[in-house]
């Protein structure tokens, strides 16, 4: 029920004009550190003062005169359009097939599809599925009799384990087994890690009136996973982002990042953290050399509505944020590296923005209108929308993409909906100019 009342509400968003720059420089003088909240040697919780759809069907590449003709109504009219390039104006040819529907029984809403090596996790409720990627044979499915732990949120891998979110508000670890079967190997926050710290008065915060629990535990439904160097970061309608040492399972950070739910996290390569929530903010992290700590370095506003997704660029320069406002915003880091700035918005999801996946340069955007657009980026930044998917009769809600590593430069991608659908799709870009070669 609270699913289908927030995608009625991201659905009928209103947009308004607004005039304020979004630009928000990074300090040049690290501004004070996060009031500490009750922590030990091993970890720490620090506060931040507020702020304040039907059949599958393989076509050719997408005019840009059609693709003009299902725009929406500009959103956010203050932020420049970025797609003003056609794939023949880049002199580029997309090629899209639908090769695989896949329906988890019973036919539960799809809310979190994840690639690692050859295997497809799609999470199904509180049961994730696992399907050769290639064939889309069903291989093995887990944690179906612990309804308790409500839909499954995010899944993510490290260290050889998989990682899974909870509506219970825990991440549970598995460990897969030499025949791909998975089993159950810990719950987060752990027992010993519990244990560690239930005697002192200083590892709890209060949750509300009367209630405390440990500053490890997230109070919430855990929204997103990601990974980075080792640590697992979390984030959960509880407004937090909690960091995760994947090699003991133990919690050694957390933050109230947000003034609402957390909804999306994203790390860069050099270790920056990128939390998207409903208060419409991104705010950027990032550990200063020789602390242990990660400081709020920016603040990120311009969108409207509830920021629902994220995605970085391969060498993380470029953010992609998707919001119930119906766009995508584009920032991008300045040469001099002091400030992160909104370069432009890329339009056409007629409703909110669900999901966010870049893989190599393409991006791959899936949205409560049911579709998925596939955009690149051309010369001076500007965007293309080279094509979009369409055969899903519910709102796209997650997407998983990976590329072949061929010659051919096929992208293979999953698109996941609320009715429990799972579309596989092949999809190729390759340079009409050099019909040997490709842009992939």
């Amino acid at each position: 029920m609270r699913l289908h009342a927030w995608l009625a509400i991201c659905s009928s968003s209103s947009c308004a004009t607004t005039e304020n720059d979004s630009i928000i420089p990074f300090p040049k003088n690290r501004p004070p550190s996060p009031k500490l909240l009750p922590s030990d040697t091993s970890g720490s919780y620090s506060d931040i003062p507020s702020g304040d759809s039907s059949s599958c069907n393989s076509s050719a590449a997408t005019s840009s005169d059609s693709l003009q003709t299902h725009l929406s109504l500009q959103t956010l009219p203050s932020v420049p359009s970025l797609q003003k390039l056609s794939p023949e104006t880049l002199s580029l040819s997309v090629f899209q097939l639908c090769v695989a529907s896949i329906k988890p029984r019973p036919s539960l809403p799809i809310t979190c599809l994840a690639v690692h090596g050859n295997l497809l996790y799609a999470a199904s409720s509180h049961e994730v599925n696992v399907y050769d990627s290639a064939t889309s044979a069903h291989l093995d499915a887990f944690n179906g009799q612990d309804s308790s732990s409500g839909s499954v949120k995010s899944v993510t891998f490290c260290d050889g384990k998989v990682f899974t979110a909870h509506q219970d508000c825990k991440i549970r670890v598995w460990q897969i087994t030499p025949t791909k079967r998975h089993k159950l190997l810990a719950t987060l926050p752990t027992i010993n890690d519990r244990l560690r710290r239930f005697v002192l008065p200083k590892n709890y915060v209060t949750v509300r009136r009367h209630k405390k629990r440990l500053w490890i535990q997230h109070g919430d439904a855990v929204t997103d996973l990601s990974v980075n160097n080792g640590l697992i970061y979390s984030v959960s309608w509880d407004k937090s982002l909690n960091v995760w040492r994947a090699s003991d399972l133990r919690c050694v950070e957390a933050v109230k990042a947000h003034e609402d739910a957390v909804n999306a996290v994203a790390v860069s390569v050099d270790g920056t953290v990128y939390t998207g929530s409903a208060d419409r903010r991104i705010r950027v992290w990032a550990k200063p050399f020789g602390e242990k700590r990660h400081v709020l370095i920016a603040t990120l506003e311009k969108h409207k509505s509830a920021v629902n997704a994220l995605a970085l660029n391969d060498d993380g320069s470029v953010l992609f944020s998707g919001a119930c406002d119906r766009s995508i915003l584009v920032w991008e880091r300045e040469d001099s590296a002091n400030h992160m700035v909104v370069t432009g918005a890329l339009r056409g999801h007629s409703k909110a923005i669900l999901c966010l996946i870049n893989v190599s340069d393409l991006l791959f955007s899936g949205s409560a209108d049911g579709t998925v657009r596939i955009w690149q980026r051309g010369q001076d930044a500007r965007y293309c929308c080279l094509s979009v998917l369409e055969g899903h009769r519910k709102p796209v809600k997650s997407l998983a993409a990976v590329s072949e590593g061929t010659s051919n430069g096929v992208v293979s991608v999953f698109t996941g909906t609320l009715d429990g659908e799972i579309k596989v799709w092949q999809v190729s870009v390759s340079n009409l100019n050099s019909p040997t070669s490709h842009v992939l």
